[in-house]
């Protein structure tokens, strides 16, 4: 039987980083819960004492318009009228008791286990990242030959100078203009 309901690799593409800490948004969390983001924020705002500010925080301006460019715009009408709110991975563990249902406590259980094997990630491939850190000292010794090997080609690519002006005295004759003819 399978332990989840939702697959890890689904809830990890809805975490991103903020403030240097690994968060999930309002909006994402409402659609996991099954509510609309209105009503998780009003059960938020309801229980504020339960989710500090190292719980969740509300984006900021500049935050706000970065994710817009990474999740894009509603093409709809309508759309946000606030920033969203961010929890971390604490404060989406307290969602469940201020939710209060069944759906909340296991998406919280499949969420807590997402961002458990994010964090045993790094301990798994811990053999791969140090053949990696071996990999960039073996190229980073030859980084200058391949510099100047790229360098040369860049040299082959570019155009031609255009010759300079001669300096000097130069004796340039005109030629003679023959048949002249005038307008009447």
């Amino acid at each position: 039987m399978n332990k989840e309901i939702i697959p890890v690799e689904r809830i990890a593409r809805l975490i991103y980083v903020f403030r240097k800490q690994k968060v999930m948004l309002d909006f994402d969390l409402a659609s996991l819960y099954d509510v609309t983001t209105g009503n998780l924020n009003k059960a938020v705002k309801r229980n504020a004492q339960r989710l500090p500010s190292d719980f969740m925080f509300q984006l900021a301006a500049e935050e706000a318009e970065d994710l817009i460019f990474q999740v894009g715009r509603s093409k709809g009408p309508g759309g946000r009228r606030h920033r969203p709110y961010a929890f971390t991975e604490q404060g989406i563990a307290m969602l469940s008791s201020v939710l209060n249902s069944d759906r909340a406590i296991t998406i919280n259980i499949a969420v807590t286990r997402t961002f458990v094997s994010l964090r045993q990630r790094p301990d798994a491939n811990r053999e791969l990242a140090q053949k990696f850190s071996e990999l960039e000292q073996h190229v980073g010794k030859h980084d200058e030959e391949i510099a100047a090997i790229l360098e040369a080609i860049r040299q082959l690519m570019a155009p031609p100078e255009k010759p300079r002006r001669e300096i000097g005295f130069h004796v340039r004759e005109k030629t003679p203009r023959y048949r002249v003819r005038k307008r009447a």
